[in-house]
């Protein structure tokens, strides 16, 4: 993480090791390494990449918010990890082996409006354009 693009962030503490494999289980893919091991260390939280907000959910709830938000319905393939605590969501797109981020409107979700924003989780939180 380049924590020099990285305003005013709240962390999280870590996930456990059971809370990750419930992840896991509930969402039936495999997760990249890199957003395994944020969750690891800190397991969500919030705050400004330079000047984008990015709130970023615990293992806990990523399962419940994407049954919620219907997304297997609205935009399937997608697996929501976060927002930018307005009508943005992040998600991976696990469509492909690649598991690129897209950002996704809450309101009217579907695909065709997934716009692809980073390759990795780790770029993501880099603030690095694509």
């Amino acid at each position: 993480m380049d924590s020099k693009r990285m305003v005013n962030w709240s962390w999280n503490e870590g996930a456990s090791d059971q809370a990750i494999s419930e992840l896991m289980a509930m969402v039936a893919i495999s997760l990249p390494d890199d957003y395994l091991a944020f969750l690891r260390s800190h397991n969500g939280g919030e705050g400004f990449i330079e000047s984008e907000y990015l709130m970023l959910w615990k293992a806990e709830d990523i399962a419940t918010f994407n049954m919620e938000y219907e997304v297997a319905d609205y935009a399937p393939g997608l697996l929501l990890f976060g927002s930018n605590g307005g009508g943005e969501a992040y998600a991976f797109d696990t469509r492909d082996s690649s598991m690129r981020i897209v950002q996704v409107p809450f309101i009217g979700m579907d695909l065709a409006d997934a716009i692809p924003i980073a390759d990795s989780f780790t770029t993501l939180l880099s603030g690095a354009p694509q």
